[in-house]
């Protein structure tokens, strides 16, 4: 708030210097002795805070406001309450600042061009309408087709130029006093049009009254011409809708306006009043819904729209027509046309018979009518009519020609002159006719009398029906006062000014088209399209502002052509005046390599040009002080990677400067020995420039495996085979070996185990036993032995040979094996089976034994038992006997059954 303060008071010289629009020294009908006189005296415009320098100020076309005043300080007030004062004066000085600021919409000097502030003007100016025309779309449910004449209105008031006074030709501000015309609705500034219409008032009085000033005279709209009564002359500035006096200036209402709601009666009269907040212009059309029937009336009403209700249903009319004949056949409408048959019509005496239009029935044929009069002696003269035939003409009174003797003679005499003097008046007025009564008219009076000319200068003697008129010439001035009548000789009646105003209108740019006439003219009626550079935008405004307007803003791209070699420019709006400096990229082809400008565009650069000391200020520069010239592009600052004599490394270098270059390092170039570089810092090589000789002797690495040293000097190339012997024992340590050195350093590793070898069976012993069969190798043996061995199935009955590597196979029993082996187990399960026969045989005779011993009871079957006892251990022991058999003879005799198998197989395969 303070830097807005500090900025207000910064801005208050400006705001007292200004002034209303109407008491500038314009240009026009505006300025005159009346212009001047109409101005307040200096001390009533003066404010009483402008003293104080911090609390007057604000500015407002034609509603000055007091500003507030600053008492005098009191004795003993304290610095702070001096204080307080003086800060509450600032802040409303700011306060009027700011709102004067805001306010004014269409002065010309205060247009920002910027595309914020533009974006930021055009969303308060939509937020504007959107609020005025809020109420009416609300009844025509969003439709703005009936806003667009007063939108155009509307939007006039924000658009910088398009209000113009057209007596001042001056910009009309939102904070100055105005009159809006009811007919043509033109914003005129209220001292302008209270002077004009006393002007007016008085000129018409000046040259039509006798009584000066009498008669109240209506005076004209400057722009439209339509009158209004001396009542009418505005005496009070009052908004649009008249409701409000001194309208304030609301930044967020349209200028002019009071806010409320117009409710002005609409136009055609309907009853419904406007729903448009405060405007200028005409009121929109009535937006209300109505209930109507159609224009015949036959279909149901419908709701429509009040502005629009004349609605048609589309049915036939089918009334009768004027002719009496037809009925109307056209679809629904307000009043029948005439009807477009034709149709046979009697005239209207009934005589003739005819085909005409049943539009125009009745018709007169050309015969006379002829039916016998009244007098029962003449027909009636009268072409085709109908009624009564007139009466007689003969039978009415009569007289003479001359009118003197009456007669009462019947129709079917004619009365005769009565032979006295005519004594009719003549055409002159002045005398009579001196025939006898005749009968047509009398002749030209031409006695000669004494006439005055009509200027009443000269008498003389002429014939009465000649008018006289002398030569001399009318010195009077007419009614335009600045023409003399110079019309031969004038009564004193001077008419109008004949010849054509022709003085310049206050636009400057055309003459008056009316007749020569006093006091002002009016304002030029042309208007003048003032269109942006493109000529997308146009903005009317009276001729003559045109000088003075702006181009109006226009959102459409910027046409010109580009100035400079780029086919195009940069995308920006129109705008007016010269086109910004083209930002592009240079971009044009270098001189002297293929790289292209890389700066701003210098086609048209302002330089500030060199003149000559002027001896003193009476002399004017030769040239502007600025000029636009062409630069050249600069030289070629693009990196170009460059390798240095001794390529040792590669640095960036601008193109305009590039070549090669010394990077101070050592050459590192190889000599002529190909073995050292040379040590000098690194330079071209050229015919008279080369590198250093080698002086050093040969350290070329020997090839590996010889410990010998070359007994050559430093030497290019490679140095001589190693002649000389090497001592080395063979693989298996066991004999000396002697091999050359450069077949043992040249050879491979295939070779140098064949050296090594001393082409003896290898002495060392495998893991399976068997003695290594390889000649004299390096490293370990190599386990796969091939030794041969032989292998046995399970069974036994087959034998093979394998390697001793491989000795860890199986040999696996095949189907003869299997069959035998199945054999071999069915025997013994065929014995074994027959043991446990057997075995049961004696337990059930053991059973048996014993039970009939129980039987018999006493010694004698003791004695009996005892050799039953020995006969059963005899038994025991041949069973147990049979039993080894079974178990011991039985596989016996099947292993020798399998190997005499084994051995027929063998046999046979």
């Amino acid at each position: 708030m303070d830097c807005l303060h500090t900025t207000c008071l910064c801005r208050l010289p400006e705001v007292f210097a200004m002034e209303p629009a109407w008491r500038q020294q314009g240009r026009g009908r505006g300025r005159s002795q009346e212009g001047e006189r109409s101005r307040p005296p200096q001390k009533e415009r003066e404010r009483p805070g402008a003293a104080g320098r911090g609390g007057g100020g604000g500015g407002g076309g034609g509603r000055n406001k007091p500003g507030p005043v600053t008492p005098a300080p009191q004795p003993g007030v304290t610095v702070q309450s001096k204080f307080e004062e003086i800060r509450k004066s600032n802040q409303a000085a700011a306060q009027r600042l700011v709102e004067s600021r805001i306010s004014c919409s269409s002065s010309d000097d205060e247009d920002n061009d910027e595309d914020g502030a533009v974006d930021h003007e055009d969303g308060k100016r939509g937020k504007i309408l959107e609020s005025t025309f809020t109420t009416y779309t609300h009844q025509t449910g969003g439709d703005v087709s009936g806003l667009a004449r007063t939108g155009q209105y509307v939007s006039d008031l924000f658009q910088s130029g398009a209000l113009t006074c057209l007596i001042c030709i001056a910009s009309v501000k939102r904070t100055q006093a105005v009159w809006s015309c009811s007919s043509c609705f033109s914003l005129f500034h209220l001292p302008c049009i209270q002077k004009w219409a006393r002007d007016s008032a008085f000129l018409v009085s000046s040259v039509t009254d006798e009584d000066f000033g009498q008669k109240q005279h209506p005076w004209p709209c400057p722009k439209c011409r339509a009158e209004y009564p001396p009542s009418a002359t505005p005496n009070r500035y009052m908004c649009y809708c008249g409701k409000l006096q001194d309208p304030p200036a609301d930044p967020w209402l349209a200028p002019h306006s009071c806010g409320s709601v117009c409710q002005k009666e609409l136009k055609p009269a309907c009853g419904h009043t406007c729903l448009l907040l405060c405007h200028p212009g005409p009121c929109p059309p009535c937006p209300k819904m109505v209930s109507v029937s159609c224009m015949c009336g036959k279909a149901k009403p419908l709701p429509r729209r009040c502005s629009n209700k004349a609605w048609s249903c589309q049915q036939h009319c089918n009334k009768l027509l004027p002719c009496k004949q037809h009925t109307c056949t056209q679809p629904c409408h307000t009043e029948c046309s005439p009807c477009p048959r034709v149709s046979v019509q009697k005239c209207v005496c009934g005589r003739e018979e005819a085909e005409r239009p049943c539009a125009s029935p009745r018709w007169n044929c050309t015969q006379v009518c002829g039916s016998l009069l009244s007098c029962g002696n003449h027909t009636c003269e009268v072409l085709c009519h109908d009624g009564v035939c007139p009466p007689c003409p003969r039978s009415v009174s009569r007289s003479c020609p001359c009118g003197k003797t009456k007669s009462s003679l019947p129709c079917t005499e004619e009365v005769l002159p009565c032979g006295d003097t005519c004594d009719r008046r003549l055409s002159c007025g002045k005398h009579t006719c001196s025939m006898r009564c005749h009968r047509g008219s009398c002749e030209t009076c031409r006695q000669e009398v004494e006439k005055e000319c009509r200027c009443g200068k000269y008498r003389r003697l002429m014939p009465c029906h000649k008018e006289y008129l002398c030569d001399s010439k009318c010195p009077k001035t007419r009614s335009c006062q600045r023409h003399q009548c110079r019309r031969k000789c004038c009564p004193g009646n001077c008419p109008s000014c004949d010849q054509s105003c022709g003085r310049t209108l206050g636009c400057r740019n055309h003459k008056c088209p009316s007749g020569c006439h006093q006091g002002s003219c009016y304002p030029c009626p042309e208007s003048v399209e003032v269109k942006c550079t493109c000529g997308s935008t146009v903005l009317a405004v009276p001729c003559g502002r045109e000088r003075s307007t702006k181009p109006p803003r226009c959102k459409e791209s910027c046409r010109c052509p580009s100035s400079c070699h780029h086919p195009t420019r940069e995308s920006h709006r129109c705008h007016p005046g010269p086109c910004p400096p083209c930002r592009q990229l240079c971009l044009l082809p270098l001189s002297g390599c293929s790289h292209t400008c890389p700066q701003a565009c210098h086609d048209l650069v302002l330089v500030k040009s060199q003149q000559v000391q002027l001896a003193g200020p009476w002399e004017q520069p030769s040239e502007p002080a600025f000029v636009k010239k062409a630069l050249p592009c600069p030289p070629c600052q693009v990196p170009i990677p460059t390798a240095c004599f001794g390529e040792h490394e590669v640095s960036p270098v601008p193109c305009h400067r590039r070549g090669r270059f010394s990077c101070k390092r050592p050459c590192g170039r190889p000599l002529t020995c190909g073995n050292h570089n040379c040590s000098r810092e690194c330079h071209l090589v050229t015919d008279g420039n080369k590198c250093e000789v080698c002086e050093e002797g040969c350290s070329k690495p020997r090839p590996p495996g010889c410990p010998h040293a070359c007994p050559r000097p430093c030497h290019p190339g490679n140095c001589p085979f190693c002649s000389q012997m090497i001592r080395q024992r063979c693989h298996c340590k066991i004999s000396i070996l002697y091999v050359e050195c450069t077949k043992l350093t040249s050879a491979d590793e295939q070779t140098k185990v064949e050296l090594g070898s001393c082409n003896n069976q290898c002495p060392k012993e495998l893991s399976c036993g068997h003695r290594c069969k390889q000649v004299c190798h390096p490293g370990v043996c190599e386990e796969k032995c091939q030794q041969k061995v032989k292998l046995r199935c399970p069974c036994k009955r087959i034998k093979k040979e394998f390697p001793c590597s491989l000795s860890d196979q199986c040999v696996q029993c095949d189907d003869t094996c299997r069959d035998q082996q199945r054999k071999v187990s069915q025997l013994k399960e065929a014995e074994q089976r027959a043991a446990q026969e057997e075995e049961q045989k004696k337990l059930q005779e053991e059973l048996e034994a014993f039970e009939k011993r129980q039987q018999r009871g006493g010694r004698r079957n003791k004695k009996r038992g005892r050799r039953e006892e020995v006969d059963d251990d005899g038994g025991r022991a041949g069973r147990w006997w049979r039993r080894c058999a079974t178990f011991v003879l039985v596989p016996l005799g099947g292993a020798l059954l399998s190997a005499a198998a084994y051995y027929l197989v063998t046999t046979t395969s």
